[in-house]
């Protein structure tokens, strides 16, 4: 299943009956059945889903950088307070 913060998932539904997949687009409060939506909208489909995955990595190296420079500050003021 794929969260997007704008309110748009995407997930697989199975049916008690069948075994096949039968993947649902929630947006906006609405749901659509993916195999019944026209090709351009499926790309849209996609072309959020990366962006959604892109935004997500970057956040994440954001997030490892900002540690990184608070452990580097630390290090820094340790390395200050010798010299006092």
């Amino acid at each position: 299943m794929i969260t997007l913060s704008y309110k748009f998932k995407v997930k697989a539904m199975s049916e008690s009956t069948n075994e096949s997949s039968n993947p649902v687009l929630t947006f906006e409060g609405k749901k659509y059945l993916i195999n019944e939506l026209s090709n351009e909208i499926k790309d849209s489909i996609k072309v959020l889903q990366i962006a959604e995955t892109q935004l997500k990595m970057h956040q994440d190296t954001l997030k490892l950088l900002s540690i990184s420079r608070n452990t580097l500050a630390n290090q820094l003021r340790e390395k200050l307070k010798n010299l006092e």
